[in-house]
């Protein structure tokens, strides 16, 4: 009997939390009760409308909310978050490994999405080798991913190329952890940036 006392009582209890929390849906933020009638009104404004100059304002803002934050598109910015910038190489090697072909097929689609852009693309060595050749290295590797942006369908007249040799490198170093990551072409988008002096 006790049993099913205390199961009465905590039915009672669930129904007079669940009509409390509906009356607060039908009240205002200042306790005030809205029927119906007044909330399908409540909206409209001189040409029956139903939405008055603040709702539309706050429809608007809410759309400026709904759309993804982050650079802008068909900038460096967008480059880097999108694709990368840059794909690297083997030890006096221009060729582009499989992971590097991969990469600079994503900049080929990328730059069809954005045929206004064009890119230079900088091609580095590490600090081994003499002046001269580091240069002419860093052409080769450049050319590597014009040559493939090509294939890919890229305008070539969209693609310049550059050769920095080892005077610009990524990572300051004398080991082959620094090496790694001097060696590579870095794509940027003219007008863009790649933050690298």
């Amino acid at each position: 009997m006790r049993k099913l006392a205390s199961l009465f009582a905590a039915a009672l209890l669930l129904a007079a939390c669940e009509s409390a929390t509906q009356e607060q849906a039908a009240t205002g933020g200042d306790g005030t009760t809205q029927t119906s009638a007044q909330t399908e009104t409540s909206g409209q404004n001189g040409d029956g409308s139903g939405q008055d100059d603040g709702d539309q304002v706050s429809q608007e803002a809410l759309a400026d909310q709904a759309e993804p934050q982050g650079p802008e598109r068909g900038t460096q910015e967008h480059l880097v978050v999108n694709v990368g910038d840059r794909v690297f190489f083997d030890f006096d090697k221009s060729s582009l490994t499989t992971e590097a072909e991969k990469t600079v097929e994503r900049l080929a689609a990328w730059m069809k999405e954005y045929p206004a852009t064009s890119v230079t693309i900088e091609g580095h060595a590490d600090e081994r080798g003499t002046r001269e050749y580091n240069l002419a290295l860093g052409a080769r590797r450049a050319n590597s991913v014009k040559d493939y942006l090509i294939v890919l369908g890229i305008d070539p007249n969209r693609v310049e190329t550059v050769s920095y040799g080892e005077e610009r490198p990524a990572v300051l170093g004398s080991n082959e952890k620094a090496w790694a990551q001097n060696r590579r072409a870095v794509f940027v988008v003219d007008g863009g940036d790649s933050g690298e002096g």
